[in-house]
């Protein structure tokens, strides 16, 4: 009998994982709940999990026709010092469960990076493994489950869901300019001028000019939440959280806190397929910034604002999925984002503002396993300033799904950057970004 239960939870445990790893799972589903919990009187103490994803990108961009230089948007990232090659862009492995058996109220989730992400690169090259997620779930109160350690923060749809889920190569501009924070570094950093292939290559650096890793849509601290049964396939599921603000780094420089808000509502659509649903979003973030953006020789950082918000909506039915969300900014907005991404040459970009929006879609081909994707998605940064950016982008996706952990995932980028007003900021700025050309890469991720 034991033997039998033990299986049981194995397999139901194992379900769980299935969920985040699913191959087009990206629409409507409940990240705070399946990332957060486990299922109850089914968990095993320990499960492990992890992801991998290796991929071959190349940039179509060309040099600046006036000095044969480079820029980050013609090169690819993290590393910033090529335009074609393969990299392990992530392998986590991590560990889920219920610590304690005789206790199913009480779970955790930790999780990993030892691939060569954002995550864990900074301007002296990759750091090695970084610890990504590492909290524990209280779920004593009915209606209040407590979360509390490093993890995905309540927010966007894009930011949220699994690595496995995602269906193309690179963030929509929006999330990626926004959302995917990088942070300051202590004092002022002066503009990286663009370079020249051949000089990135001799001195086998990088064109990165930020000393912490990336956020990774992660922070520490504390969260409410919890999801109820409305009736009629209907929930409703929310969080609250109080966070220090500072990604994965587990610190807290300015002595300040950011607020998450969350609140989602979705029909289960499970008369058509398991994995079908529509979900209808909103949530908010709100928060401050140390940043140096004074050009001299003194260390004096300044707090200045970081809000984001933004809504959206998931709708998936096989064979056709539909996933749109809109995001604002304000504050802390990317100066300069042709060279590096967060040099404050003013205090421009420290008080500016910022939006964008994607929509995605998805045909999966009836009695195959293959699926067609496409996506278009825009941001404009630092509205209305003299140095305001678009950067828009259409994206072609090919998926086939060996099964529903593994796949292989061909790309392909139309891209259009440029500075928009009529000013000498924008006509250096578009001598840089000129030639900014089209991407493709081909990507195989699987779960375990």
């Amino acid at each position: 009998m034991g033997d039998k239960k033990l299986f049981k939870r194995t397999l139901i445990s194992a379900a769980l994982i299935l969920g985040c790893a699913a191959t087009g799972t990206a629409s409507a589903v409940d990240w705070l709940m399946l990332q957060g919990t486990e299922p109850a009187a089914a968990s095993v103490p320990a499960h492990v999990f992890g992801f991998v994803e290796a991929d071959f990108m190349k940039d179509y961009s060309s040099a600046n026709a006036t000095g044969n230089v480079y820029v980050p948007p013609k090169l690819l990232g993290p590393n910033l010092n090529a335009q074609s090659g393969f990299n392990v862009l992530h392998a986590q492995v991590g560990v889920h469960g219920t610590g304690f058996p005789l206790d199913d109220h009480i779970n955790y989730f930790v999780l990993t990076e030892l691939g060569n992400a954002a995550t864990n690169f900074t301007s002296t090259g990759s750091t090695g493994p970084a610890l990504t997620d590492a909290s524990v779930t209280l779920n004593y109160i009915k209606g209040a489950r407590v979360r509390v350690g490093l993890f995905k923060y309540p927010g966007s749809d894009e930011g949220m869901q699994s690595t496995i889920a995602t269906t193309y190569m690179d963030f929509s501009e929006a999330t990626n300019a926004l959302l995917l924070e990088r942070f300051p570094n202590a004092t002022y950093t002066a503009n990286i001028a663009p370079a020249t292939l051949t000089s990135l290559q001799a001195s086998g650096g990088a064109m990165n000019g930020f000393t912490k890793p990336a956020g990774g849509f992660r922070d520490s601290g504390a969260q409410v939440f919890d999801s109820f049964d409305m009736g009629k396939d209907w929930s409703l599921t929310y969080a609250a959280m109080i966070g220090q603000g500072s990604g994965i780094e587990l610190n807290n420089l300015d002595g300040k806190y950011d607020t998450y808000l969350y609140l989602a509502t979705e029909k289960n659509l499970a008369s058509t397929g398991p994995a079908n649903g529509l979900k209808f979003y909103v949530w908010s973030q709100s928060g401050q910034r140390l940043a140096d953006v004074t050009n001299d020789a003194v260390a004096n950082p300044q707090l200045y604002k970081r809000d984001r918000s933004g809504f959206g909506v998931d709708y998936m039915a096989k064979p056709y999925r539909v996933s749109f969300e809109y995001i604002s900014a304000d504050g802390m907005i990317f100066e300069g984002p042709d060279k590096p991404s967060y040099l404050f040459v003013s205090t421009n970009g420290s008080t500016a503002k910022a939006n964008g929006w994607y929509l995605d879609g998805g045909w999966y081909v009836p009695g195959t396993k293959w699926e067609l994707d496409a996506r278009y998605d825009t941001v404009d940064l630092n509205t209305g300033a003299t140095d305001e950016h678009k950067f828009s982008k259409t994206s072609l996706g090919v998926k086939y799904n060996f099964n529903p952990k593994a796949h292989v995932t061909l790309n392909y980028e139309l891209r259009d950057f440029k500075c928009t007003a009529s000013t000498v900021p924008c006509t250096n700025a578009n001598k840089n970004l000129s030639g900014v050309g089209n991407k493709v890469g081909v990507r195989v991720t699987t779960a375990f």
